[in-house]
């Protein structure tokens, strides 16, 4: 170990990396790491636990190997070391009376997954797996595909009443490729499952059928590939390996818009493939419909299929995954802080699990037992993660108006026929639903209506959308619209 010794090296790499985290999420994670030896290419860290190393290796063993590289300037792997013996949080504090309604239905949303063998109990889910598709995937799963996550399976999939189209779709697609719902298109917003559902089916494919060519690809890293396939003078090995797959899974679509030359390339590999009976699967964070800058017959291409649109999950949703990620991390939390969480934190499937995160390395860390109060505190920032603090109102009238050919003055003003008042009831729900701003204020900017009009207003959308479910699309597609705009001013 003395005759390579990259310590200063590593205390370098530190720095870089307290300057990009910010003292808050590098006192997390990086100061209970220990700088252990090394060899010629590898440096050997210390950890406290293997739930420790597991999260510090996933978030940023790449990024730091990275920085490594270009301050050794040699490839450099790091190996972790538990220093200390890991052991189970268990968390078991005082029973409390649920504090709300919504803490009562997890419960009883609990025992009725339990009555079914569902994601609750890891014995009935064992049981169960003889019936269960879903279940029968995660086991049969055994062999890695290089290019998709083992953990993205249909079995580790919660699903619930946002999601249960988009899931069975794909297990179908997954169980009869390029012949069930080809092309299958997937949309929704960040950190709704998109990429799971997407590489499940790869999964599910390749384990029940190891011959099968799957090629699983960001389409970020699609257009790199495809730049230096034209500088490198490659195109034939290129298109070579995406015309003749099996299965092709292309996240993040959206990356086409404004790429003429990506486009022509996937418009003609799309075409090869489809005429083959060869399975597409796309997924955006758009319908295909509001794509922008991209050719109609490539949009054709995308709107062929089946196309399903994820949302966030709702409350029962939202608690189930956050009770199989813990059991998954073989760790117990009480049910009374997983409704906590499942209660303030509506956004996406990612955050939902980034805040479960926080909660078990502190657990790991302190070794303190987990509360409401100490869930509480240190998710207070979480909590109260603010809206979009620097939208305005007015661009929210502005797109809105735009939308509805009218204009933002019939927002504001007293018209009252039904091609004003729907888009204005519209337009102050939207401005409720992603601005801080109060009712008052709201009802202020739409012609200086007071409190309980806009509380109407908001009343009477929430009430269209129970009566109309697509409604809901109209409005995601409004707001996505809302903040390019307000983007690009």
């Amino acid at each position: 170990m003395a005759d390579w010794n990259y310590e200063f090296f590593w205390k370098e790499t530190l720095n870089q990396m307290y300057e990009e985290l910010g003292e808050q999420e590098f006192s997390r994670w990086f100061t209970l790491l220990e700088y252990r030896g090394a060899t010629e290419n590898t440096i050997i860290l210390g950890v406290p636990s293997n739930f420790y190393r597991e999260e510090v290796k996933r978030r940023y063993k790449i990024r730091i190997e990275e920085k490594l590289k270009l301050i050794i300037e040699k490839d450099m792997t790091l190996v972790f070391e538990i220093i200390q013996q890991p052991k189970k949080t268990t968390v078991q504090p005082e029973r409390i009376t649920p504090a709300s309604q919504e803490t009562e239905a997890s419960g009883e949303f609990t025992e009725k997954m339990e009555e079914r063998g569902g994601d609750v109990s890891h014995q009935a889910k064992n049981a169960d797996a003889q019936t269960d598709p879903f279940a029968q995937n995660a086991q049969s799963v055994q062999k890695r595909h290089p290019q998709l996550k083992p953990d993205y399976s249909f079995d580790a999939y919660v699903i619930g009443d946002n999601n249960s189209f988009a899931a069975n779709a794909a297990l179908a697609i997954a169980k009869n490729p390029g012949v069930t719902y080809n092309p299958f298109f997937l949309y929704g917003g960040v950190g709704l499952g998109k990429t799971h559902l997407l590489q499940a089916i790869g999964n599910y494919v390749y384990a029940n059928s190891p011959e099968t060519k799957i090629v699983y690809i960001n389409t970020e890293a699609f257009l790199n590939e495809y730049v230096d396939a034209l500088k490198e003078k490659n195109m034939s090995s290129f298109k070579k390996k995406y015309r003749y797959v099996d299965v092709l899974l292309m996240d993040d679509v959206h990356f086409v818009q404004e790429k003429e030359g990506l486009q022509e390339e996937l418009f003609h590999t799309f075409n090869t493939l489809y005429e083959s009976n060869k399975q597409i699967v796309f997924t955006c964070d758009r319908p295909a419909t509001e794509l922008k800058k991209i050719s109609d017959r490539l949009r054709s291409r995308f709107e062929r299929g089946l196309n399903i649109d994820l949302q966030p999950p709702n409350y029962e949703t939202r608690y189930a995954i956050l009770k199989k990620k813990a059991e998954s991390k073989n760790v117990t939390i009480p049910d009374e802080v997983l409704a906590l969480i499942s209660k303030n934190v509506s956004s996406n499937v990612r955050d939902l699990e980034a805040a479960l995160t926080t909660l078990i390395a502190y657990a790991d860390l302190v070794g303190k037992t987990i509360t409401v109060e100490i869930a509480r505190q240190q998710l207070k920032d979480v909590f109260a993660a603010p809206k979009q603090t620097n939208m305005s109102i007015d661009i929210i009238q502005r797109v809105v108006a735009e939308h509805f050919k009218i204009t933002p003055n019939d927002l504001k003003g007293k018209k009252k026929s039904q091609n004003v008042v729907f888009p204005r009831q519209l337009a102050i729900y939207i401005s409720r639903e992603i601005t801080e701003f109060s009712t008052t204020e709201i009802g202020q900017a739409f012609g200086g209506r007071d409190h309980t009009t806009a509380m109407h207003s908001c009343n009477k959308i929430k009430e269209r959308i129970q009566a109309d479910p697509t409604l809901d699309s109209t409005i995601q597609s409004l707001i996505r619209m809302i903040k390019e705009y307000n983007a690009k001013t």
